[in-house]
């Protein structure tokens, strides 16, 4: 048994796609409509096209936006990305205008920084000690 997709609820689609494609660099992978407004809408690592998907799934069902809301107070990402090098991607990303709530910090087995993604999720970026 493997992971084939994850998801991550965004308040829009199509600013997600944007956000998730145009500053975090993942590519498209499937963008299916759904129904009138929503879609099957996947993005994946351009190093993995064939691996995990992740689901920009919309933040539409009642339980999701209270949930999301806590978290985003709380401090808590909603997942976690790994990187080679935190610190490139910390400078790369904010000069593309990324907003980050905590800056690369040491924390133990990682270094970690965590980013707003401007669809009402907190996103966590790792790098394992030890990489570049």
């Amino acid at each position: 048994m493997k992971i084939y997709v994850t998801s991550v609820f965004v308040d829009d689609q199509a600013k997600a796609l944007d956000f998730y494609t145009g500053k975090l660099g993942f590519i498209k992978k499937n963008d299916i409509p759904v129904d009138g407004e929503n879609r099957w809408l996947t993005v994946v690592s351009p190093d993995a096209p064939d691996g995990v998907e992740l689901l920009l799934e919309p933040s539409g069902h009642p339980a999701v936006r209270p949930f999301k809301k806590a978290l985003v107070a709380d401090g808590i990402p909603m997942t976690s990305f790994q990187v080679d090098d935190i610190g490139a991607q910390y400078e790369r990303l904010t000069a593309l205008g990324v907003a980050f709530t905590l800056p690369p910090t040491d924390a133990g087995p990682v270094k970690m920084a965590v980013l707003d993604d401007t669809c009402g999720n907190l996103i966590q970026i790792v790098q394992m000690v030890g990489s570049p």
